[in-house]
């Protein structure tokens, strides 16, 4: 069984319909939307509306819901993203689904990518975490496999004008590979990840004083330590990728918050695991960091 989720704030269908038409044409067998808006009571109808129309309209989808197919609407207390998928993931092990999709509502892709990564997964146990390819709308990649990163590479980037930095950002997000290698990295984005219930068990749900942002550094460095967390570029998907903390003074508020929780968790620049991890990073491009 394969299962996903989305967390919707404040959104319309409209606003992530894509995805939704994405998990249908997927071997999904339920979908759970994680509502934490507070008055949003037109999201409900308007999910039961697409329902209507499209998993009892169109054919192939109508025989895919009379083979157990679900769409589940579950409006939640604002608990951040992570906790959001936290209820989600609960859910699917209860249930027991083998493999959770945790997916952003502005991504969309093709058929063919889940389908992909449960094979790579299904036939490498060693995997508990896999991320495609991610592509802007434009076809542009986005560096979403990187290093772990350093307190300096965080300051920087908030801080300082692109130029003094593109080197070093350039090296933390694995510009070297040209990114059409398949990579074990202990960062991967929480835009798309394809997980394994059975190491999620292991490992922990999400940490969830991370109300939002570094849930996804947090969360796949854990993975990381028992698992393969992999960049699969064989398939590819699109993500809108707003970077709202960098138009928004409450999200980038909210962003240094976490990257705060972060570092004191697991170290500010004394943190000789982060150095070791992103050195085996480096060592599969034929590079070196040292930090």
């Amino acid at each position: 069984m394969i299962t996903a989720s989305i967390v919707t704030y404040n959104h319309h269908l409209l606003d992530f319909e894509p995805v939704l038409r994405s998990l249908f044409a997927s071997p999904v067998d339920i979908v759970y939307v994680i509502d934490h808006s507070e008055d949003m009571l037109e999201l409900k109808s308007e999910l039961q509306e697409f329902a209507e129309r499209v998993l009892k309209g169109e054919p192939e989808l109508v025989a895919k819901v009379s083979q157990g197919f679900q769409l589940m609407y579950l409006p939640h207390k604002n608990n951040g993203y992570g906790g959001g998928h936290n209820v989600a993931l609960k859910a699917a092990m209860e249930i027991g689904s083998e493999y959770h999709l945790v997916v952003n509502p502005d991504v969309w892709f093709g058929p063919e990518v889940i389908p992909a990564l449960k094979k790579h997964m299904d036939d490498n146990y060693t995997v508990g975490q896999i991320m495609p390819k991610v592509m802007y709308p434009n076809g542009q990649i986005q560096r979403l496999a990187r290093l772990l990163p350093t307190p300096t590479d965080i300051i920087g980037r908030f801080a300082l004008p692109e130029w003094m930095i593109r080197r070093r950002n350039q090296t933390c997000e694995l510009t070297q590979s040209g990114f059409t290698k398949t990579l074990n990295v202990s960062f991967l984005s929480g835009c798309f990840m394809f997980l394994r219930i059975s190491a999620v068990k292991e490992v922990g749900l999400f940490d969830e004083r991370f109300f939002l942002y570094a849930e996804d550094i947090d969360f796949t460095r854990r993975m990381h330590e028992k698992y393969d967390t992999l960049f699969y570029p064989k398939v590819s998907i699109y993500h809108t990728f707003t970077r709202g903390s960098r138009k928004d003074l409450r999200l980038m508020l909210i962003h240094i918050v976490s990257i705060i929780k972060y570092f004191n968790k697991w170290g500010w620049w004394r943190d000789a695991e982060r150095k070791r991890l992103n050195n085996d990073v480096m060592e599969q491009i034929g590079g070196k960091v040292n930090n």
